[in-house]
């Protein structure tokens, strides 16, 4: 299974949203780099469930229990295994799903590709609970990319047609840190309310909703990537597309390049302090797939939540029949607004990667 990412820092992702464990191991990552635990802890909880009327009532305490690679705080060389235990699954809330696949989720494709032996109990491997081993590793990559001044972050850009204001041209670690320290990652607190209203809204209706989320880097060096199939946006895409429910990466302007003309797109490029810089950013920091110095900015599109409690048109495999399937269970009325770190923890992952690559595996 296909659970891993990264060429010089390798991440694999491993457990089922209802076994006895989920867990990362992360291979790659330098000897010798202090990592702030407390902090670490603070950014998981940024997509722990059951904070929210907002979010899946399903409490988890998300700690990881680091198996190797750490010694007394410290990166040690070995490749690094973390845990984290499941402690609050509500199996039989499933058990209707293993002959009625749910519309929009992957309880289907799994059963053909496994002969119906894939464990979909809470999604599986295939749940969203899965982006917490993530973030441990791209929360460890966070850090240590902050080392060397390059810094990563994100907020929810819309939820429905309900928007928040853009990223500034040349965001910066004081935004960053500002965004995650709310309960609601947003810029601007009242598009954030209006935002919440349209998630309850859904939720009441026993329904779901999408959104988007924006996320930047700034402080990497030009020169970074390859052309062509090396580029960083594919490294980065191939990734972000790894996050249960992302339907859509783009990079800067993104779909909206195609509808302007070269001169609204183009970048003007200018002297600023003897360096090369750009007046805007319509690239979002990428030019043939090579970084070019400005700010790397790009969005993700998540799905809404397929698992709703609506009745659904749906089949029984066992009778070959069409069928009504009724989904019970604890369920995010939004994805979105819990997986901006899982974004962050992503893009910081493959961009150490990238500079590793680039340092010949040091720095």
């Amino acid at each position: 299974m296909s659970s891993e990412f990264g060429n010089l820092l390798k991440i694999s992702v491993f457990g089922q949203s209802h076994g006895r464990a989920i867990g990362v191991v992360v291979d790659g990552l330098p000897a010798g780099e202090s990592i702030d635990l407390d902090e670490l802890n603070a950014f998981l909880t940024r997509r722990k469930p059951g904070k929210s009327p907002l979010s899946t009532t399903r409490k988890e305490s998300d700690a990881p229990l680091f198996l190797s690679g750490l010694e007394n705080g410290v990166t040690c060389g070995a490749p690094l295994c973390a845990v984290i235990e499941n402690s609050d699954q509500h199996s039989s809330d499933y058990d209707a799903l293993r002959d009625k696949p749910r519309p929009g989720h992957a309880d289907y494709t799994a059963y053909v590709k496994w002969g119906g032996h894939a464990d979909m109990r809470g999604g599986g491997h295939f749940s969203g609970r899965l982006t917490a081993p993530l973030c441990i590793a791209g929360g460890i990559a966070k850090q240590i990319l902050a080392r060397r001044g390059v810094y990563v972050g994100a907020h929810l850009a819309s939820v429905g047609t309900e928007q928040d204001a853009p990223l500034p041209l040349r965001p910066t670690r004081e935004l960053f840190d500002s965004v995650a320290a709310k309960p609601f990652p947003v810029l601007d607190d009242q598009a954030g309310e209006r935002m919440q209203a349209v998630i309850l809204a859904a939720r009441q209706n026993l329904d779901s909703v999408g959104g988007v989320i924006e996320c930047a880097a700034v402080g990497l060096p030009a020169g970074l990537g390859d052309p062509m199939f090396g580029g960083v946006e594919n490294h980065l895409a191939a990734a972000l597309f790894g996050i249960p429910a992302v339907k859509g990466v783009e990079f800067g302007d993104g779909f909206a390049a195609a509808r302007a003309h070269g001169s609204e797109n183009n970048d003007p490029f200018v002297m600023e302090d003897g360096r090369v810089a750009a007046e805007t950013n319509h690239a979002g920091g990428i030019l043939g797939g090579i970084t070019n110095g400005m700010p790397i900015v790009l969005r993700t599109a998540m799905k809404p939540t397929p698992s709703i409690a609506r009745p659904q048109r749906t089949v029984s495999l066992s009778a070959g029949e069409n069928a009504e399937l009724v989904i019970h269970g604890r369920h995010d009325p939004c994805i979105a607004h819990r997986a901006v770190p899982v974004v962050e923890a992503v893009t910081a992952a493959v961009l150490l990667d990238l500079l590793l690559e680039g340092n010949h595996g040091t720095f």
